[in-house]
């Protein structure tokens, strides 16, 4: 059987306007900026998106918006339907800001059940909350009974007015233990200070995982020592257009891990996290 790899984590490659820190950040992994332009002009082009997939070995993709326009850009829960709708290979992950939109819980559920979004993606350290805040409560909730995960960014990040402080695993105690059924992914694991907090979260929350987004994942096993053990726990993302996917899928390849721990990591968790209750 091939083997099922599924990216987690992958960003419009044009945003409707994005930062002037996030544009540098990938204009810098290309010879030039044009050379990046150029790259992020192509594969707004859903069809060679789904070609570079295929290039790359990778089965399906979550596509993730945002609402940052302190921090990154925007990229609308609009763009991304448009991106994914009729490629069933596209997985499309919905944002919401909660000092940008109001009603936040119906504005989900509306986006999941009508809009056919299958994840919801919030960035507390770019919208300055904490994930423990109340006010993200109704929200939370709604997503526990629709069944789909919700991914956040945690650690830290290198984008102008960042706040890092909204990003310690530390706060998922609080949300793990009052939506027990939530399924919470941490991006980046924590990067930076808290890889350990991360780790914690994972062996005392049956419901909270890691994705290794934007780590090198040549030195994931020494961020992680226990990742082989936990491997049930850990999905794999790129954080694309800024990095070569068929590399990082190579390094993980790599690592010191059994067969079955990689395809676990690889795929075969995120596919489970995507199968609504």
């Amino acid at each position: 059987m091939k083997k099922l790899v599924i990216d987690f984590h992958v960003h419009l490659s044009q945003y409707e306007n994005v930062s002037t820190s996030t544009f540098e950040f990938g204009a810098a992994a290309y010879p030039d900026k044009e050379t990046y332009i150029a790259y992020c002009r192509k594969y707004r082009d859903p069809d060679n998106f789904i070609a570079l997939m295929d290039a790359n070995g990778v089965n399906y993709t979550v596509v993730l918006a945002e609402y940052a326009p302190l921090t990154t850009g925007i990229a609308t829960n609009e763009r991304v339907a448009d991106f994914c709708r009729g490629q069933p290979r596209l997985i499309p992950f919905c944002s919401l800001n909660p000092f940008f939109h109001t009603d936040l819980h119906q504005r989900l559920e509306d986006l999941v059940v009508n809009h056919g979004f299958r994840g919801l993606k919030l960035y507390p350290t770019y919208n300055y909350f904490y994930p423990n805040d109340n006010f993200m409560y109704h929200l939370y909730a709604t997503a526990q009974r629709l069944g789909i995960p919700v991914l956040f960014h945690t650690g830290s990040s290198v984008f102008t007015n960042s706040r890092i402080k909204y990003g310690n695993p530390i706060f998922f105690d609080d949300v793990a233990v009052d939506f027990p059924d939530l399924k919470i992914v941490m991006a980046h694991g924590g990067r930076g200070p808290w890889y350990e907090e991360a780790m914690t979260m994972v062996r005392l929350h049956q419901n909270v995982y890691i994705d290794v987004t934007g780590l090198p994942p040549q030195k994931l096993t020494e961020f992680f020592p226990d990742m082989g053990r936990f491997a049930d726990k850990f999905i794999f993302g790129s954080d694309w257009p800024t990095v070569d996917v068929k590399k990082n899928i190579e390094a993980v390849c790599s690592l010191d891990l059994s067969a079955d721990a990689a395809s676990k990591i690889l795929g075969q968790n995120a596919w489970r996290l995507l199968r609504t209750n």
